[in-house]
This record gives C-alpha cells, structure tokens and sequence, in this order.
C-alpha cells in the first residue's frame, strides 16, 4: 500500500435485522491488505438515526473513506456518504434509493420476496424475521446452525423504517460499486440490478444469498478494495 495518508479507510454499515459483525469474514481481508476499517453499530430504530450514527463514524476517521452498505445499510450510505471524506460507495444487495423515495414503496414496485412473508410485529412497531425465514431465505446460502445463530441475535427494526424518506442519494455525485445477489429472497433481484444501473455502478452479480457478506466474503472484499485502489488513483 502507499502511505497512509493517501489511502481510505473503509467503513461499513450494516443491514437491517444486523450488527457490524455481517462483516467478520469481510473485515479480516481487508485489514489484511493494511486497511483500516470500521464497522458501525447503528440502532435500526430509524433512517435518520443511522444516518447521525454513520455520520458520526466517518467524522471520527482521518482522511478519505470507501463507504460501503448492505441492505438497508445502502439507504443509510446513500445519505450518509454525502460527507466531504467519502470518496466511493460500495452497495452489496443494498436499497439506493433517490431523494424522495422511501424504502416501502421501492419494495411494494416489484414481487414480493420470500423473506418478507416471515416478519412480524411485536406489536410494539419493531419487526423480527423468523427462524425459518433465516434458514430458508436470508441466509439460504449458509449453514443451517449458523442461519439459526443469526436468527437468534437478530436485532429487532423499527417498521416505521420502510416510510422513512430519503433525503438525498450521494451515489449521483460519487463512483459507485453494486454486488448483486442473483439468489437473494430478501431483496427483489430485479430491484437490485435497477439500483444498479441508475447509479451507472461497477456491478458484479453473484451467485449468493442476500448475505453475500458471509457466504462469499472474498467477492466482497474485492470490490471493496477495487474501490480503494479507484480512489488512491485519484
């Protein structure tokens, strides 16, 4: 690597029903390379609360910064990345939405996928996926006991969230990256490769579940320092 002056750190927000450790098996690659890297915790409970979370995050780091999002975590850096360190975007089965949009209606546009046939409301307005919607359809390219492990630690997401309307999309203005999950039962497919050809993104389509992430961490990492690399280029 150059020297550290010049080179990103990556920072990267985790989806809904997740914590900063979607990232365990991405990170470690990454760090590797002699990156930096951040995972930020945000607390679900709205888009302009994980906004501030990441906001925060990228405040605290010195120099440029790769932003990358998965799922729900994309709306978050669509608004989030519109800060004067971030440098690219990285979106990985992740929402994209234009200023405007809200995620419901982006959702309500095409099928239905599977996985949403799974959540319920605890009554109290926060939404949970069950475990079989984990083993069958957020992770259905993942071990059974590991599918069980996630369902167990999922945190719960406010369904306020899906009204929640975006402000601004940062992706107009930054290069961008979009992994797409060709098998992904959580995420639309179709809506994935329309995200990514609005932001006219570098995109790769994998053959995974929407938790490419963790199945196949490697095509993910790549992306990521491909972005790094774009980006130390000038």
């Amino acid at each position: 690597m150059d020297s550290k002056a010049d080179t990103p750190t990556v920072v990267l927000v985790h989806g809904a029903w997740a914590d900063g450790s979607s990232w365990q098996r991405v990170i470690p690659l990454l760090q590797a390379e002699g990156l930096s890297v951040v995972a930020v915790q945000n607390p679900t409970n709205s888009l302009a609360d994980d906004v501030a979370a990441t906001r925060r995050a990228l405040d605290a780091v010195a120099g440029p910064v790769v932003l990358a999002g998965h799922s729900w975590g994309g709306a978050v850096i669509t608004e989030a990345g519109a800060h004067d360190k971030v440098k690219a975007l990285i979106y990985v089965a992740a929402f994209a939405p234009k200023a405007g949009e809200t995620l419901g209606a982006l959702v309500g546009a095409y099928p239905a996928p599977p996985a949403l046939g799974r959540i319920s409301d605890d009554g109290n307005g926060y939404l949970k996926i069950s475990e079989q919607g984990w083993i069958e359809d957020v992770a259905n390219d993942l071990p059974e006991a590991e599918a069980r492990v996630l369902a167990a630690v999922q945190p719960p997401l406010a369904a306020s969230t899906f009204g929640d309307t975006a402000t601004i999309a940062a992706w107009e203005s930054l290069p961008c990256w979009y992994l797409v999950s060709a098998e992904d039962r959580v995420v639309n497919v179709d809506l994935e490769r329309q995200f990514a050809a609005q932001m006219n993104a570098k995109t790769t389509e994998l053959k995974a579940g929407h938790l490419s992430l963790l199945s196949q961490p490697e095509a993910v990492a790549a992306a990521i320092l491909e972005a790094v690399e774009t980006v130390k280029a000038g």
